[in-house]
């Protein structure tokens, strides 16, 4: 696929275009770490540079969780629907319905050069018990917005407006035109 961005051309390639990659190894505490790790890892197997995310929910009765293990929050195998009863569970746990809560997202760029990049995104919401919707993914039909609807009421265009991770990518945008002009 190629993606131009006004007056910088970049082939974008992802990790499904290479054979054989290993996985990277997210060990880190943070979103920014992560992204970091993975940008750095993939740039070293592939030589070109890396553009990487780490984005999950930070639920606040929770502490934070499942934080940069939102996508592994109830195992390594567990899918979306396991995920999220597991967050159900955790909140039942302490008997609330609803909580504030964030999507947040790192985004690194790590070129050839070893130069890195950094941005972040953040939605902030509730984590509520009642799922609506059917689109999105992970945490999408518990997480409320402003207006009361879900993530996953939300049309493509819509989210990728207000989300965290199209947050993330438009200040990067703008960190590669000044890294490149």
């Amino acid at each position: 696929m190629r993606l131009v961005l006004k007056n910088l051309p970049f082939e974008i390639l992802s990790l499904a275009d290479f054979e054989n990659l290993p996985d990277a190894v997210e060990d880190a505490s943070t979103f920014e770490e992560n992204a970091l790790i993975k940008a750095k890892f993939f740039r070293e197997q592939t030589g070109l540079a890396c553009l990487a995310d780490d984005s999950g929910l930070e639920v606040d009765v929770l502490g934070g969780l499942p934080g940069v293990h939102s996508a592994r929050f109830a195992g390594y195998h567990a899918d979306d629907k396991i995920n999220n009863q597991k967050l159900l569970d955790e909140l039942k746990k302490i008997g609330v319905t609803e909580s504030a809560a964030a999507y947040r997202c790192a985004l690194a760029f790590v070129d050839i050069d070893g130069t890195e990049l950094l941005t972040e995104g953040k939605i902030g919401g509730k984590i509520k018990t009642v799922a609506q919707g059917n689109g999105g993914f992970g945490y999408d039909p518990y997480f409320y917005i402003d207006d009361n609807r879900t993530m996953a009421q939300l049309s493509a265009t819509e989210k990728n407006s207000i989300s965290h991770r199209g947050e993330a990518l438009q200040k990067m945008v703008l960190e590669l035109k000044e890294r490149f002009r």
